[in-house]
C-alpha cells in the first residue's frame, strides 16, 4: 500500500517518461496505486512490467514503446495518451541517461544525444501537454533533475549541463504557464540505487563514500522518489511552482 493517499488524483490522466524501469517504474506503480490512468514512453518492452502492475495494482497502464529524443514520436504518444484517458494534467519528465564520460572523449553526437535525451525531450513534452492542461484547466509537470549538478560531478559534465538546465527551464516555465494555472516543478534526487546503478557504478568504495555524505544513513531506492512526487502533482502543493525539490538523504543544501 502506498504510504500516503492524495485523493485528488483518482482518475487523473498521467503522463510518464521512461516509465518502464527504475525510477520511472515506481513512479507508474505509485500513481496506479493512486486510481491514477498511466500512460508511459519507454524503448525497452515493458509487457512483462505492465503484466506486473495490473497484477499489483489492479490498474492497466497504457505503454507507448518510444524514443523520447524523436520528438514527433514522444508528441504522438502523448497524444495517445489524451485519446486514451483524456488530456494529461500529470506530466513527469523522469527518462535520462547518466552515462559517464570525460571532457577530451567527447564528440559533437555524443553530446547532441545526450542532451537530446536529458534536455530537449523534458522540454517538447511540456510544449506537448500545455494546450491541454489549460483546457483542462489546470496542471502539474514534474521535471526530473539531479543534485549531481549542484556537487558538479566531473564525469558527468554534459549531463550535469542538462540538469542545471532542467532546473532553469522549470523556473521559466512555471511563470509562462502559471497564468494558465499549470504548476511547473523539479525533483533533484541524490543517488538512487536503481538495477543499472548497482550493476554499474555502485562499488563497496562508491556507495560508502556517498553515504558518508548523506546525513541520513541509509542509501535511497526508486520507492524513496514516488511520494515526492506524488505531492508535486497533487492539489496538496497547489501553491507551490517553480522549485526544485532536492530527495537526496541530506547531501546537498538549498536556501
Amino acid at each position: 500500500m502506498p504510504p500516503a493517499t492524495f485523493h485528488d488524483l483518482k482518475d487523473t490522466s498521467v503522463f510518464i517518461t521512461g516509465g518502464g524501469s527504475g525510477i520511472g517504474a515506481e513512479l507508474t506503480m505509485g500513481f496506479l496505486e493512486q486510481g491514477a490512468r498511466v500512460a508511459f514512453i519507454d524503448m525497452a518492452d515493458c509487457a512483462d512490467f505492465v503484466s506486473t502492475a495490473q497484477a499489483r495494482t489492479g490498474q492497466t497502464p497504457l505503454f507507448i514503446r518510444g524514443d523520447v529524443t524523436d520528438t514527433a514520436a514522444l508528441q504522438a504518444a502523448i497524444d495517445d495518451a489524451t485519446q486514451a484517458h483524456g488530456p494529461v494534467t500529470v506530466l513527469v519528465n523522469n527518462a535520462a541517461n547518466d552515462m559517464r564520460h570525460e571532457l577530451a572523449g567527447v564528440t559533437e553526437e555524443f553530446w547532441t544525444w545526450m542532451i537530446d535525451i536529458n534536455l530537449k525531450a523534458y522540454y517538447f513534452a511540456c510544449q506537448a501537454v500545455a494546450p491541454g492542461m489549460q483546457e483542462a484547466g489546470s496542471g502539474a509537470i514534474i521535471n526530473f533533475s539531479s543534485i549531481s549538478y549542484m556537487m558538479g560531478q566531473p564525469d558527468l559534465s554534459i549531463y550535469t549541463t542538462a540538469n542545471g538546465g532542467i532546473t532553469a527551464m522549470t523556473r521559466s516555465l512555471s511563470r509562462a504557464l502559471g497564468p494558465k494555472n499549470i504548476r511547473v516543478n523539479a525533483v533533484a534526487p541524490g543517488w538512487v540505487l536503481t538495477e543499472k546503478q548497482l550493476d554499474k557504478w555502485a562499488t563497496p568504495e562508491a556507495l560508502a563514500a556517498h553515504l558518508g555524505m548523506q546525513a541520513l544513513k541509509e542509501h535511497m531506492t526508486p520507492q524513496d522518489m514516488v511520494g515526492p512526487v506524488l505531492f508535486l502533482a497533487s492539489n496538496a502543493s497547489r501553491m507551490m511552482t517553480g522549485q526544485c525539490v532536492v530527495v537526496d538523504g541530506g547531501v546537498a543544501t538549498t536556501g
